[in-house]
Order: structure tokens, then sequence, then C-alpha cells
């Protein structure tokens, strides 16, 4: 398959680490980018380091995912800028306490929130555009968590098990409409927000899963493991029968 030219690219959630890197890859591709993060000093760092790596062009919304009122402004301001969408990234989200969500509801739908409801929102909007214009592809990062509820990790997983379900859907409705879904799921990565976690041979970089995102949407590919070989791993542990999964630590 030749290689599509990305030329006009949203991002949601630009600071994260795995955002950053894959927007790097971009900018050295010529492409012109549009960043939407919280933190504005942030992003204008970013997007200084963006325009010296080759980026056509790039420009910064600061805005709380979790603000669905201020979707529609930034998605009308990236649209502005790029003078239309090819692709969107939608990369932010959190890594929630599990023991202090299951002392809180609160917190635990806080984080179910910015991991999951947020997200569909933004891709609800976008679906909306892609379709309209009948081509450009969605790109959204949710988790191997997804794959299966674990102690460890449950409310986390839910979420994005809600993102990768919500997903799937919205690819089947989409597919003969020009539009690609592309479903990424990291597994563990070594990025600020897993900072205080002990890191093991299961653990990536930015830098590759970054890599893995670019391929992905080159391609043109439903949903990628990254890196891949967290496809196995989610495998076997998907198909542990319940009854000895429920007793198992994990």
């Amino acid at each position: 398959m030749a290689e599509k030219k990305m030329k006009k690219i949203l991002i949601i959630g630009a600071t994260s680490a795995i955002a950053e890197a894959t927007a790097r890859l971009w900018a050295a591709r010529g492409a012109a980018l549009f960043l939407g993060g919280r933190r504005a000093e942030r992003l204008e760092t970013i997007a200084a380091d963006l325009r010296v790596r080759g980026a056509a062009s790039v420009d910064c919304f600061a805005m709380d995912a979790c603000d669905a009122a201020a979707h529609e402004t930034m998605l009308r301001a990236a649209e502005k800028a790029l003078g239309g969408l090819d692709v969107t990234l939608i990369a932010h989200g959190s890594l929630p306490d599990q023991k202090a969500c299951e002392a809180s509801v609160e917190l635990t739908l806080k984080e179910i929130d910015t991991n999951a409801l947020s997200v569909i929102a933004l891709a609800t909007r976008l679906a909306e555009r892609f379709e309209k214009q009948g081509s450009g592809t969605l790109a959204v990062i949710s988790s191997v968590a997804g794959d299966r509820g674990r102690q460890s990790n449950y409310v986390y997983g839910a979420a994005k098990g809600m993102v990768s379900l919500f997903l799937q859907g919205l690819r089947n409705r989409l597919a003969r409409k020009g539009v690609q879904v592309v479903t990424i799921k990291p597994g563990f990565v070594d990025t600020p927000m897993t900072a205080a976690f002990p890191k093991g041979a299961l653990w990536a970089k930015p830098e590759t899963i970054a890599r893995g995102i670019v391929r992905a949407v080159e391609r043109g590919a439903d949903e990628v493991y990254l890196p891949g070989f967290w496809r196995i791993i989610m495998l076997v542990i998907r198909h542990i029968p319940e009854r000895v999964f429920k007793r198992m630590a994990l």
C-alpha cells in the first residue's frame, strides 16, 4: 500500500509523552499540526520544538478535554488554522489510583469521565465531521487494560474498555464512508505518568509507541497493540477461564 501523506493533523492531549513523540514524527514529515491540551505554556514549548523539526505550521489551543462545552470551539479553531482535518489523534487520559477509586464514588466517576466519556464526546463530534467530508482518520489511544478487568486497575480498564468498544461500533458505522477509525492499545509505557512504577522487559518508550501509531495511521489499521507482543499476551489473558482468573492476583 502506498504511504498516505498526512498533512493536517489535530492532536488532543498533545502534552502527553506519547502524543509529543508522535507529533515529532509527523513534524519531520512536514505536517501541519494543531495541538490541544490543558497546559498553555507547555503547548507553546512543544510547538516551538515541532516548528524546528520541520512542521509546516503549528497552532495551539488550551483546554481541558473534560470540558465538553469547549470541544466545538477547539475543533472549529483547528479546522480554521489547518484548513480542514485529515487526521485526529486523541491521546489525553489519566492513570487513576485504583485503591483511592475503590473508596470514592466521586473519584471513580471523575476518572471514567477523563478516560472514557470525554474521549467518546470528542470522537462523536469528529466522526460527524469526517463522515460529512467522506474522508479522514480518527486515531484514539485506548489500552490493553481495557481487554479484561483486573483487580489492580479495573476503573481504568473499564474506561478504556468502553472506549475500545465505542470505537468498534464507530469503525463499523464509518467503514463504508471513507473514514478510518484506529484503536491504539499500548501496554506498559515509560512516561512521567508511570514514573513511580518499577520497570521491566515489558515496558516500552514513548518513541516506540509513536512509531507504531504513525505506521498504523499510514497503513489504515483498525486496531493495533503496541508493542505488538501485547496482542499475544492479551489473547492469553482474555481466554483464562473466569473460575481461574478470579483467583489470580493481577
